[in-house]
């Protein structure tokens, strides 16, 4: 992505050095060359103005000092962040430290603080204990989830399949795999959301929620896949015990085993991305399946707030679901509509989604924020920075605003940034 007009070549330069300069071979008997084998020529490249702010490719030329010169090409795909990105990691001075009223991650059930690094990693699987004990089991992992391909074709330069996945024990979804051209292994996003069409491209009235096009166009694998069963408000659980949004957590840790298992994904490099109901699906992965190496949610309400009936984690297709009370209608909880199920025990234990957050840490997150998620909630992002500080991590928790709901070229830029940043091969190095 180039948020302006020009660009500085140098990295780009010096990554396909890196490329070429092992094809040099040298004979026995042969002297050792008194200068550098390559001439790299560093300069400032100008791309049209029309292509700022999108992915292009570069054919870029290096020529030896041999005699004669030999001359090798390598096409790239450049990237950088878009304008401002960077201040998205830290929280605006009126929020800066503030941890609001949420009770904090660092701190045993019993009382006890964290101090080290390995008080985390006992006082995490205890939260994540908690969590799976008030909204119940998974049903057992699927070592390898069975994958059928039910059809290949083509989309420009892309290789598009319609997939038929194993999500759980006798369950099946479809979904698209996308994935880009050349040699993997590629990072890879897996990206969930009512349906998969939406998210690669093939729905035209929801064109700014195709995450799994975008970023296969910008060199990841994405499987995108949509509700269990079909129906968000009757989700497909089978025989599963947990609550709903806790098997969409399944459902996407089992994606994850089947894409770590792809020969062209690097397992290494796979991340999670969805928006508002895929957002809280993302969310809910991204914390109870410590696999995905980067999570990023787009206005999903990242805390239970009763104020905002978008923000519904009350519902029965999420976790108000129980088999004893029934909520008589949906919206905002009221005398006359209690909560129920593991929402309404999560409230009265005192837990929050600040919780799912902190166990996130340190793998990046980046929440995209819109109507439901306005810049007061970096009062709870910051207990995730303030785990990610007790590991010895900066800037790995990012958040953006917008003022709508519905996500923008702007915002989503951010959240292809976010990945391509943290995911990429340069973000390895």
């Amino acid at each position: 992505m180039f948020p302006s007009a020009s660009f500085r070549l140098a990295g780009i330069l010096g990554c396909l050095a890196a490329l070429l300069l092992p094809t040099r071979r040298v004979f026995a008997g042969e002297p050792a060359p008194a200068r550098p084998r390559f001439l790299i020529e560093i300069d400032t490249g100008v791309v049209p103005a029309a292509a700022a702010g999108r992915a292009i490719h570069l054919a870029v030329a290096v020529a030896d000092r041999g005699e004669p010169p030999l001359i090798r090409r390598h096409r790239v795909v450049p990237a950088a962040s878009p304008p401002g990105f960077d201040a998205l990691f830290q929280p605006p001075p009126e929020f800066a430290g503030d941890l609001g009223s949420y009770r904090s991650p660092l701190s045993f059930r019993a009382g006890t603080p964290v101090k080290t690094p390995a008080d985390w990693n006992r006082r995490r699987a205890e939260l994540l204990r908690e969590w799976h004990d008030f909204m119940g089991p998974w049903p057992p992992m699927l070592e390898r989830p069975g994958c059928e391909i039910v059809s290949t074709t083509r989309r420009g330069e892309l290789t598009q399949q319609r997939v038929r996945l194993e999500i759980a024990p006798g369950q099946t979804g479809e979904g698209w795999l996308l994935v880009p051209p050349g040699r993997g292994p590629f990072p890879a996003v897996l990206v969930v959301y009512y349906d998969p069409e939406t998210s690669v491209g093939l729905n035209e009235k929801q064109l700014l929620r195709d995450f799994g096009l975008q970023l296969a166009r910008r060199g990841f694998v994405t499987l995108s896949l949509g509700t269990p069963g079909g129906n968000a408000w009757k989700p497909e659980l089978g025989s599963a015990q947990c609550q709903p949004l806790s098997f969409h957590a399944y459902v996407a840790a089992n994606a994850w085993q089947a894409l770590a298992a792809r020969p062209e994904v690097d397992a290494a490099r796979i991340g999670i991305v969805g928006h508002s109901y895929g957002g809280k699906w993302a969310l809910f992965a991204g914390a109870m399946w410590d696999k995905f190496a980067a999570v990023a949610v787009s206005d999903p309400g990242i805390v239970f707030d009763e104020t905002r009936p978008n923000v519904n984690y009350w519902e029965p297709w999420y976790l108000g679901a129980d088999p004893v009370v029934k909520r008589p209608k949906a919206g905002v909880p009221t005398a006359d509509n209690p909560r129920t199920g593991a929402y309404r025990r999560l409230v009265e234990a005192g837990h929050n989604l600040h919780e799912l957050q902190a166990l996130i840490a340190p793998r990046p997150f980046f929440v995209s924020g819109g109507s439901e998620d306005p810049a007061s909630r970096w009062t709870a992002l910051n207990h995730a920075v303030a785990v990610n500080t007790l590991l010895g991590f900066t800037n790995r928790v990012g958040f953006s605003q917008r003022a709508g709901h519905d996500p923008t070229e702007e915002s989503n830029a951010q959240v292809y940034a976010f990945f391509e940043r943290f995911l990429t091969e340069k973000a390895r190095r």
